[in-house]
């Protein structure tokens, strides 16, 4: 793992020669990933309006996007140093990461939520059946959940509209990530429990964390600039 740092070095050329790898993920964490990395003192040039570009060959660094849900595999498997990414990604991949930084923004949160019409309803099956039907497109952190509460279910995997699941009867409930709770309420559905708490994290492999000083010392300079900001605020 040690080597995947730095391809150059056993053959004696120093870490720092190297681009910084680092992942920015796509989607809603995107934007302001792009802005905390710049104001950090990393060159994000291109990443304004990447188009189908995927990578950024900048000074100092390379600058890979992905998807969110694929950030902490780059990281795990060291295709890259570093990464911003959502809490909730990490821990649904359960993989090995260094997590170093709350970077406090893209904050949302998993909810269990059932039809509005139906409540109460899913309690009483599970006293007769001793099972719920949940739907959720996060399984890892939706049964982590339910064995906190000593709750037996069985998982539905879906991947969209998974409000859908219960309104059609193929689910007593559902576990999804929400910011604003608006999607829910338009389709009928009540949030009923919290489950986690979201927001974007920067993290690091491991190898890379222990090896090469610059993931460290970027962590340090994001925590300053959201400090910065915070008091700004």
């Amino acid at each position: 793992m040690e080597n995947i740092v730095n391809d150059n070095s056993q053959s004696g050329v120093e870490v720092s020669s190297a681009r910084l790898k680092i992942a920015v993920p796509k989607g809603s964490l995107y934007k302001e990933s792009v802005a905390l990395l710049g104001q950090a003192g990393i060159d994000t040039t291109g990443l304004d309006d990447p188009g189908r570009q995927l990578v950024f060959f900048n000074e100092g660094v390379e600058l890979y996007i992905v998807r969110p849900t694929d950030a902490p595999v780059f990281i795990s498997y060291g295709g890259v140093d570093c990464a911003i990414c959502g809490k909730d990604s990490l821990v649904e991949a359960a993989l090995e990461v260094v997590e170093l930084t709350d970077l406090k923004f893209g904050a949302c949160r998993f909810v269990v939520a059932e039809p509005k019409q139906a409540a109460g309803i899913a309690d009483e099956a599970y006293q007769k059946l001793g099972v719920l039907r949940v739907a959720t497109k996060y399984p890892r952190i939706t049964a982590k959940y339910y064995q906190s509460i000593g709750v037996q279910v069985e998982l539905i995997k879906m991947h969209g509209n998974i409000e859908l699941a219960p309104l059609c009867g193929m689910a007593d409930r559902i576990v999804d990530i929400t910011a604003t709770g608006t999607t829910l309420k338009e389709n009928n559905l009540v949030i009923i429990d919290d489950v986690l708490a979201s927001t974007a994290r920067f993290v690091g492999n491991p190898a890379s964390v222990r090896i090469d000083p610059r993931v460290r010392a970027l962590a340090e300079r994001l925590q300053n600039v959201i400090d910065v900001n915070d008091r700004i605020d």
